[in-house]
């Protein structure tokens, strides 16, 4: 892990004005920042960044977070890779704990340096290849489309790239895969005389290329190998330039082929990217997750694409939440996304888009077809088919409600189907337990605990003072601010976005968030927070002398009763 030391230091060291400021054109408002939020469409600012506590909030979409959090989102990059961005804008160097390929890039430098150089020539010589200018224009590619993806060409010849590397010996061009060594010792390029299609990371710079063959050849297409700079099962094809256009739609398609991708760019169809001739990992699913809500699976409708689309479905199981969602689109056996586009136009397309095939249409279709349900043998197999799948499933209601529709299919209920699947489902009913006397309780205003926990959030040093017995840790505000007073103690409350990286991804993120965004509303001054503060500790002090007095009465009462008896 990066030491908390280190990810201290740093939020210390940016200025989130200036990361946003860079990426998203910000106006000054009162003390704040504000924008229309690159993460939502709207039309009025609702996008807001403070200067002072070092994170944005947005109040149409709910988009949270600090410097980190924001490059995460916006550019989609990992958490290691929006750290090691944000530490390299500053100057700083990630701690050396990372695991060997990233090392492997680390200690290459050079390499991305030969893939542009060599992006470069590819791009220059599809300006002197008419037959492959041609090529492109037969598929409906215009110069500007094929400008925005890259696109250049490979001629044909055994060694063009020594024109280009005066040192073609050298072990670099083979580390990153532009050049093959023989088994006799002899150098090649590794693509000849093909259409060429630059993949770039998340930072925009080339880590690899598919080439495509003009006439007929096999294999149709060819990718780099894996090199320190390149691993299929991460890279997506067409992100960098889809990125934008997925936040706007809400939605990715993912095709299986880079002139998919760029065809259906090329028809205003701008929110699509493809694997790289591998299946889909679930690195793939969680990459596209960061940027929306919905992915659709577009494969061809025929075998082959349906066992694709099973891989994608079992890859995608374990990444989803309730508030994601994976659809399915299976065009005509005679068309894949190129020709469908070309065929039917983008408007066609996007319609189909929209009406895919939800995951659990898909699911539970894909397990009936494998047996006979009018068959007692036939509804056993089902749910023996579908427990691996089900225990898998991340989203708890969507787990639930497959669960009682399979149930409904084989005809058993859903507690049946949850014990012959080894899952626990939630009770609803169950008889109720039996309760001993419970003491009289006084009733709980958990506006006290959201107030405090407010103030706190604000002013961090105000939480020596707070007294956790006068709080409810039943209620998710009292966790929270007994979770809160804890990281101070352990001085994790430098500054506010501090704060929000100690607490990323635990059970508190989603409501100290909450609890920030009215912060940043009210804009109540230091001293009104202090006023507040006391004011809500004595209400807490005195609500819990109340419940003493309480307790205390109920355990005279029962004495004086027993003693009757």
């Amino acid at each position: 892990m990066i030491p908390e030391s280190f990810k201290q230091d740093l939020l210390n060291r940016v200025d989130i004005v200036d990361v946003i400021n860079s990426r998203v054109p910000l106006k000054k408002s009162g003390a704040n920042w504000v924008a229309c939020c690159p993460f939502h469409s709207e039309k009025t600012p609702s996008f807001t960044v403070s200067p002072t506590k070092q994170f944005y909030h947005c109040f149409g979409c709910g988009a949270h977070g600090n410097a980190i959090g924001f490059l995460m989102e916006y550019a989609g990059l990992g958490y290691v890779d929006a750290v090691r961005e944000l530490a390299e804008s500053v100057g700083m160097k990630l701690p050396a704990y990372e695991r060997p390929a990233r090392a492997n890039k680390a200690e290459s430098p050079d390499l991305a340096a030969y893939m542009e150089r060599a992006a470069r020539y590819y791009r220059e010589q599809l300006k002197q290849a008419p037959r492959a200018i041609e090529y492109l224009k037969g598929r409906g590619l215009t110069g500007q489309i094929a400008a925005r993806y890259g696109i250049g060409y490979a001629p044909a010849g055994w060694q063009n790239l020594a024109s280009v590397f005066d040192d073609y010996e050298s072990r670099a061009l083979v580390e990153c895969g532009l050049v093959v060594a023989g088994d006799n010792g002899k150098r090649y390029d590794r693509f000849r005389d093909r259409i060429m299609f630059p993949i770039l990371d998340q930072r925009g710079a080339v880590i690899g290329f598919g080439g495509r063959v003009i006439d007929q050849g096999e294999p149709k297409y060819m990718n780099s190998p894996e090199t320190p700079l390149f691993e299929k099962g991460r890279e997506l094809y067409g992100l960098t330039q889809a990125r934008l256009a997925i936040r706007k739609n809400g939605r990715v398609v993912v095709v299986e082929g880079y002139m998919d991708v760029v065809a259906l760019a090329q028809h205003g169809v701008e929110n699509a990217v493809a694997t790289l001739g591998t299946a889909t990992t679930p690195t793939h699913v969680q990459k596209l997750f960061r940027l929306t809500d919905e992915i659709v699976f577009c494969f061809d409708g025929d075998a082959a694409g349906r066992r694709a689309a099973w891989h994608a479905l079992e890859v995608s199981l374990e990444t989803l939440s309730d508030r994601k969602a994976v659809k399915f689109l299976f065009l005509p056996p005679e068309h894949d996304p190129d020709t469908y586009v070309r065929t039917y136009g983008a408007e066609a397309f996007l319609k189909a888009a929209a009406q895919a095939q939800p995951l659990s249409v898909f699911l539970l279709a894909q397990l009936k077809a494998q047996g006979d349900l009018r068959t007692l043998e036939g509804r056993s197999r089902l749910i023996a088919e579908a427990k691996p799948l089900l225990k898998r499933v991340a989203a708890p209601a969507l787990q639930l409600q497959l669960i009682k529709a399979l149930a409904a299919e084989v005809g058993m209920t859903p507690g049946e189907v949850g014990r012959l699947t080894d899952i626990r489902l939630p009770s609803s009913t169950a008889a109720p337990r039996a309760m001993s006397p419970q003491p009289p309780r006084v009733a709980v205003d958990l506006r006290l605990e959201r107030e405090l926990l407010r103030c706190i959030e604000a002013c961090p040093e105000l939480a020596p003072q707070v007294v956790i017995e006068w709080i409810d840790l039943q209620s998710a505000e009292g966790r929270a601010i007994a979770a809160l007073v804890d990281a101070v103690s352990q001085g994790k409350a430098e500054s506010p976005a501090a704060l929000i990286e100690y607490f990323r991804d635990t059970e508190h993120a989603a409501l100290l968030a909450a609890v920030r965004s009215e912060n940043l509303r009210l804009a109540s001054s230091t001293e009104d927070i202090h006023v507040v503060f006391q004011h809500t500790l004595a209400k807490l002090r005195a609500r819990r002398q109340r419940a003493r007095a309480l307790e205390l009465s109920a355990r005279i009462e029962a004495g004086v009763a027993s003693g009757g008896r």
